[in-house]
């Protein structure tokens, strides 16, 4: 049997504008799209706040993906709503507006049947409020915490005072390496994972992702796609199907991390397919199967035997 995941993050109203085109109040946030990606393969908790102004098709994405919605608060006011302006270089972007709403005073709380889970997803907020879901589960097996650099900018001591608590981290490259202060990728992963994090995942988007454990250092190059409409969302889905393939699993050793680093990145790419989750959310096993084999394909080593 699956193990269950509670997804404790952020869920938002985003209007995007990508070279591909523009859409306004599409379902976002870092809990959206991990919890989607993540309910293919384990059974999932959700955790997080939106407005009265929530649109009842959206919840009923959630729904159709069998999350527990449990945890998820409709309080009075309106949905946190962002706005970002991608570059043709998709690596960029810029930020519009970002309008708080009911997000500004969110504290998480879980609901007594949520505390049991074995694997928590600490997405993307602020680490004092990551610290208060420590707070209130009982034993997980796996704790993972996704970050980014305002709150090593603005939250430092906080953010060192979770990471002590946390098995796994997932950060870019950039926050690696600000968080570290060393430049070089292998010296950054190690003086991070001597903050506390056993295993961390340094994401490099279009380029992939490396995963640092006591086992080395491991590469998974990211799919090639012919068109990308909006990356938005992709690392929450990279985490959320990562720790999905886990949890299914009901192991992390060194091999089901590794496979679960390919699993991740096949999440991830089908989220840059569309606007918002709604492709990933209407992904077939067969679909995500197929996509798996052609990862293997172009990825396999070509040698047999020596090189030399």
């Amino acid at each position: 049997m699956s193990e269950r995941i509670v997804v404790v993050g952020s869920i938002a109203l985003d209007s995007l504008e990508t070279p591909e085109g523009k859409v306004d109040d599409a379902v976002g946030g870092s809990a959206s799209y991990s919890a989607v990606a993540a309910s293919f393969f384990s059974p999932v908790r959700l955790v997080a706040v939106v407005g009265r102004d929530f649109p009842e098709s959206a919840v009923e994405l959630f729904r159709a993906r069998g999350i527990d919605l449990e945890g998820l608060e409709f309080a009075e006011g309106e949905t946190f709503r962002w706005g970002g302006r991608y570059h043709t270089d998709m690596n960029r972007r810029d930020t519009l507006f970002t309008h708080l709403n009911v997000f500004e005073n969110f504290h998480p709380r879980l609901p007594a049947s949520y505390r049991d889970s074995e694997i928590v997803l600490l997405a993307n907020i602020h680490p004092a409020l990551q610290a208060e879901v420590l707070d209130q589960v009982d034993a997980p097996k796996l704790v993972a915490l996704d970050t980014m650099n305002l709150w090593i900018d603005i939250a430092l001591d906080d953010l060192r005072s979770v990471l002590q608590r946390v098995d796994l981290l997932f950060l870019n490259d950039e926050e690696a390496r600000q968080l570290s202060g060393e430049h070089n990728l292998v010296r950054a992963a190690a003086a991070v994972r001597e903050m506390g994090p056993r295993t961390v995942v340094v994401k490099k988007g279009e380029h992939g992702a490396v995963l640092f454990d006591s086992d080395g250092a491991y590469v998974q190059p990211a799919l090639l796609l012919e068109r990308v409409f909006d990356p938005t969302g992709a690392g929450d889905a990279f985490a959320g199907g990562f720790l999905g393939h886990l949890g299914r699993l009901g192991r992390t050793d060194p091999a089901s991390l590794r496979q679960a680093m390919a699993v991740g990145t096949v999440l991830a790419s089908f989220v840059t397919e569309s606007f918002g989750p709604q492709r990933l959310a209407a992904l077939t096993e067969e679909e995500i199967g197929q996509r798996l084999e052609h990862l293997r394909r172009i990825t396999r080593w070509p040698f047999d035997g020596a090189v030399v």
